[in-house]
């Protein structure tokens, strides 16, 4: 199953991997950034799993591990470079030796650090080019916003990166972006229990392409996880925004969705896979990863169908939310 990158035209598994969890333990502002501890052996022949299972579109970012899971996917890449299309992103302050990741003082500094940013990326990823740069600043006002895509735009026509995008769920944010010749895709959250009508809406529109974050709602859908379920103190998901934004309105739902997602043999992973790929012809999930085997159970849903207009209609009953159209 296969899906084009928006306007660049750059071909990708209709299923990308996250590369978040695989970044290890760092600090962003006051608490942690990272998803525990994390065995850089088996991030790698994780990785492998995922290019033997036809999976061949992989996001990181600079922030993960400060650094370290584009290190990692490096060398899990070494000498597949051509095989695969790879995003990050940037727009923090990344310190690698403190492991701690912060904001720029001024929108003006973020402008400046593009190029600096794209250079280091280029660096850890160990490769001449990035096919999909993302801004990461989710929250980034819309007006200096121009100036970046404006550095963008000077980066793609010197081969650095091939296209760029925004990680954002603001649909204002979006359409600053989409003005851009260049841009190719937007990030934002998107899940069973969390539409974006209007982003998609967009992404269609404007020929970008949604690559959807928080797919399986940070672990939430994938069945493992109850509302006793206590995080390590390393761990992002045991954050308050991570509690009341995934796991607590999902588990309230997840019996009552279990049996339309688990239809025709699909693990609940898949079948939260499924709905986000079914959602929209221009969705590419990227759920994380940190072992073999979560990555197998993942690229199943490339092997399964997408789900029934019936069935889709019967979920938004179920979470409640209106049908869609």
């Amino acid at each position: 199953m296969k899906r084009i990158l928006g306007r660049s035209g750059i071909e990708v598994s209709a299923l990308g991997l996250g590369c978040w969890a695989i970044g290890g333990l760092w600090q962003w502002l006051d608490g942690p950034g990272g998803w525990g501890e994390v065995d850089d052996s088996e991030s790698i022949r994780a990785i492998h799993a995922a290019l033997e299972n036809g999976i061949t579109f992989f996001d990181t970012a600079a922030n993960y591990g400060t650094g370290h899971s584009e290190r990692i996917l490096a060398q899990a890449l070494a000498g597949r470079r051509a095989q695969v299309v790879i995003a990050t992103k940037f727009g923090f302050v990344v310190d690698e030796a403190g492991k701690r990741v912060s904001r720029f003082d001024q929108d003006e500094q973020v402008i400046k650090d593009v190029r600096t940013a794209c250079e280091a990326s280029l660096r850890r990823l160990n490769t001449d080019y990035i096919d999909l740069f993302q801004l990461h600043v989710w929250d980034f006002p819309a007006g200096p916003a121009v100036a970046v895509r404006a550095e963008l735009e000077a980066l793609v026509h010197e081969g650095k990166i091939r296209a760029y995008g925004w990680s954002t769920d603001s649909v204002e944010s979006a359409q600053v972006f989409a003005e851009g010749e260049h841009c190719a895709s937007i990030q934002h959250d998107l899940n069973v229990m969390m539409d974006a009508p209007e982003m998609l809406a967009l992404c269609e529109k404007l020929n970008l392409a949604s690559v959807n974050r928080s797919p399986l709602a940070r672990g939430a859908l994938t069945g493992k996880y109850s509302k006793d379920t206590i995080f390590a103190k390393n761990d992002v998901r045991r954050d308050e925004w991570s509690v009341g934004k995934f796991f607590t309105p999902t588990l309230e739902k997840l019996e009552a969705l279990r049996s339309i997602l688990t239809s025709d043999g699909r693990t609940l992973t898949q079948g939260a896979l499924a709905w986000v790929l079914t959602r929209s012809p221009k969705t590419i999930p990227i759920p994380g990863f940190r072992t073999v085997k979560q990555v197998q159970e993942n690229a199943g849903v490339l092997q399964s169908a997408l789900l029934t207009p019936e069935q889709m209609n019967e979920i938004d009953g179920l979470v409640g939310r209106e049908k869609i159209s």
